[in-house]
């Protein structure tokens, strides 16, 4: 099958872009709103069909048969998936791979997720900080030397959310907790000794006052768009000491009632915490992340310092968020990959199979034939 990129059709051209998604997430995205709008610009989405049953070039055969694809986007995680992309790709080579497995891979830690912030140079002219809140690893949760070591040597500092350091989108990696003290660390892991996840690595990033808010930028290659969300309330000196030993999820920390004076904080916050950054500074910053990770399709959250305006920290990164809850993400979606699909780069290719060296040499002694049958002039 050959999917014509000629000038000459351009006017009739149409894309196939394949995805692939899990069930739920295809659910979300894959809306009848945005099937339409890609539609009625040239755009066909294509659901992929994966199978699990058959071997893996099997299975990347299969995804070869249903090509090819203009644009492949994806949010499947594995070396299975991994490995019947990269046999299309050397199939298709033309085709777009949004995005690639390799720059994903590096959102599934929290670690290295972040490292790309730290390496950020920003505008001097927003007078704003950017950085990590202070984290460390339990690499050996079990380990009491591992946790006193970790914990008392000012890398980190109570209270601290802990998390798996593993993000690869499964349950347990969105299990956090709001942790007051060492010993209500003890009492966490003590808690969670009986199960597997126990001997995973535990991320501790320390908490920063924020103001109960976090604003969350979602990108799509150059667009940009910032909302604000609640977040875990601000914790003063009186409220730390009274939770000695106390360890809180994530989900009974948003269903306790909030305090609704500042007084009740004893905090005095430096700035309204519901204003939001200045946009050019969320664009900047926006685009740094994303030249550094080269993923187009992800959001981050950043939170503010109560105690001082000018310092932020990112605190998390995800990659394909639930882009249907921002409002006209279809018409977003569908000028992005039209963008890309278009540039002369891009537009000029023709998505034919890459030709194999015995290919190329059936056509050189074809060539030879034709010429010795006095095909020249």
């Amino acid at each position: 099958m050959k999917i014509d990129s000629s000038s000459d059709a351009a006017a009739a051209q149409r894309y196939r872009i394949g995805y692939a998604f899990a069930p739920k997430k295809e659910q979300s995205f894959i809306q009848p709103s945005l099937l339409d709008h890609a539609s009625q610009n040239g755009i066909d989405f294509v659901p992929i069909s994966i199978t699990d049953s058959s071997s893996e070039e099997e299975a990347a055969e299969a995804l070869i048969q249903q090509g090819p694809f203009h644009c492949i986007i994806h949010k499947l995680y594995g070396h299975r998936w991994n490995h019947q992309l990269k046999q299309y790709s050397s199939k298709y080579p033309q085709t777009l791979i949004l995005d690639p497995p390799d720059s994903i891979e590096r959102l599934h830690n929290r670690v290295s997720m972040l490292q790309v912030v730290s390496a950020l140079k920003l505008n001097s002219q927003f007078n704003i900080s950017v950085s990590v809140p202070k984290q460390v690893v339990l690499q050996n949760p079990q380990s009491p030397d591992s946790i006193h070591n970790n914990t008392n040597d000012g890398l980190v500092e109570f209270p601290v959310i802990a998390k798996p350091l593993l993000a690869n989108g499964s349950a347990k990696s969105h299990e956090m907790y709001l942790v007051f003290d060492p010993k209500g660390l003890q009492t966490l892991l003590l808690t969670n000794n009986t199960t597997s996840a126990s001997t995973q690595p535990i991320l501790l990033q320390q908490f920063v006052n924020h103001g109960e808010v976090v604003f969350k930028v979602y990108v799509i290659g150059e667009y940009v768009q910032c909302v604000k969300r609640s977040s875990l309330p601000d914790i003063s000196e009186r409220q730390l000491t009274a939770s000695e030993g106390q360890v809180l999820p994530f989900s009974q920390i948003s269903n306790s009632p909030q305090p609704q004076e500042e007084d009740e904080h004893g905090l005095g916050l430096a700035h309204d915490p519901h204003e939001m950054p200045p946009s050019d500074f969320v664009e900047e910053l926006a685009r740094g992340i994303r030249l550094g990770l080269k993923l187009n399709f992800f959001n981050f959250d950043v939170i503010r310092d109560s105690g001082n305006p000018h310092s932020y920290f990112v605190i998390d990164i995800n990659y394909f968020p639930g882009y249907a809850k921002l409002p006209s993400y279809e018409q977003v979606l569908t000028n992005f990959l039209l963008a890309l699909l278009t540039t002369p780069t891009q537009k000029d290719h023709q998505l034919e199979p890459a030709t194999t060296e015995e290919e190329e040499e059936e056509e050189s002694d074809h060539d030879l034939l034709g010429d010795e049958e006095g095909g020249g002039v």
